[in-house]
């Protein structure tokens, strides 16, 4: 039998299992299971199944944003109205057969734009292209899932699933469970949270699927099953994403007025170019970047190239190896305008975190 089949038999007795706290070990077990199933088919053992042709794209700028969606959503005519790419457009499915990469400048970042060839449903059990389109997702530092308006949005919910599948958890947190295998003394949990979903038998149950029977597990939240197996398999990918909700010309103003209060969406029209503005900055948003401006020693800043840094490595140090790895050897302190500090100038040491619109001079040792 192969994997696909393993899973979907999973998946069928899944579906005919209720859930109650009876069955709950049970499903545990198969869920367990069914993600063991879809890293054996997200990294086949053997040497083949590269990339693929036009899949292995190379990265160039601060971050990389990519364009996911079912086939003919107008996610090619929106990259080439944002970046002056051109990616083959066309009324038809599957015009879109390799990952079209293309620039944008934005607040003086340079980022990436890939256009992913049309997913299909059954993307993340090997069908069509999928596998290779999803492979190119996870590397991504934000997703646009672009969907069209006019279809329900039980589309989003089938992309949400194939991702899913692949191990990308879109806006969301890791979990914050710690664990930590040992040599003996069995299952150990503990939790500073009411735990409503999951029990120690449950637990246990799981580690077993992982041939794990000693383990100390620590639970700050009120987890579930599909969290602890998330931390067990340890290859999840955080990442952001925006539903892109494309052709709002053929719409309502009613209708757009509800389409506004989805999470995370933002409506626009790739035919029109209208809503531009909104999409680029919750892109800008929620890529989470910060703009530093460098000060020559006796001149004014530069503000017209900044360094662009992401919020979680913004301290001094990666500003000089942003610049180039040489200057930390010879960094002996650095002068801060801007949000960061209390002083204006303020002298700051390799550690100091800088926020967004600082202005830097770095000063080396004699």
């Amino acid at each position: 039998m192969s994997i696909v089949e393993k899973i979907k038999e999973i998946e069928l007795e899944m579906a005919r299992t209720q859930k109650n706290k009876a069955t709950s070990f049970h499903l545990g077990t198969l869920k367990a299971k069914l993600a063991k199933l879809r890293r054996e088919l997200l990294t086949p053992s053997g040497g083949g199944g590269g990339g693929g042709i036009g899949f292995d794209v190379a990265k160039t700028g601060v971050a990389r944003v990519g364009f996911v969606g079912f086939p003919s959503v107008g996610k090619s005519t929106l990259m080439s109205k944002m970046t002056g790419t051109h990616s083959e457009v066309g009324a038809y499915e599957f015009t879109t057969l390799t990952t079209v990469p293309g620039v944008i400048q934005y607040k003086g970042a340079k980022i990436q734009i890939l256009d992913l060839p049309g997913i299909i449903e059954g993307a993340k059990d090997g069908k069509g292209r999928g596998r290779q389109v999803i492979a190119v997702a996870r590397t991504c530092s934000l997703i646009f899932i672009v969907l069209d308006v006019l279809k329900p949005l039980t589309d989003k919910r089938v992309i949400e699933r194939e991702l899913e599948g692949f191990g990308i958890r879109l806006n969301k947190q890791p979990p914050n469970i710690t664990f930590k295998k040992k040599d003996k003394g069995g299952v150990t949990m503990s939790s500073t949270v009411n735990l409503t979903h999951l029990d120690l038998d449950q637990v246990k149950a799981v580690l077993a699927e992982y041939k794990i029977h000693n383990a100390d597990i620590n639970f700050k939240y009120d987890a579930t099953v599909d969290d602890l197996i998330d931390v067990i398999e340890g290859n999840r990918i955080y990442i952001p994403c925006i539903y892109v909700l494309n052709k709002i010309d053929q719409i309502s103003i009613e209708e757009l007025d509800i389409i506004y209060k989805i999470p995370h969406a933002i409506p626009v029209s790739a035919h029109h170019g209208w809503n531009f503005d909104d999409l680029l900055e919750k892109m800008w948003d929620y890529l989470d970047l910060v703009r530093i401006y460098t000060k020559p020693k006796g001149q004014l800043p530069d503000y017209n190239s900044p360094i662009v840094l992401r919020r979680d490595a913004c301290t001094v140090e990666d500003f000089c190896n942003s610049i180039h790895r040489a200057i930390i050897k010879q960094f002996k302190y650095a002068l801060v305008w801007g949000n960061s500090v209390k002083h204006h100038p303020q002298k700051v040491g390799k550690d100091h975190v800088l926020a967004d619109e600082d202005v830097v001079m770095l000063c080396k040792k004699v």
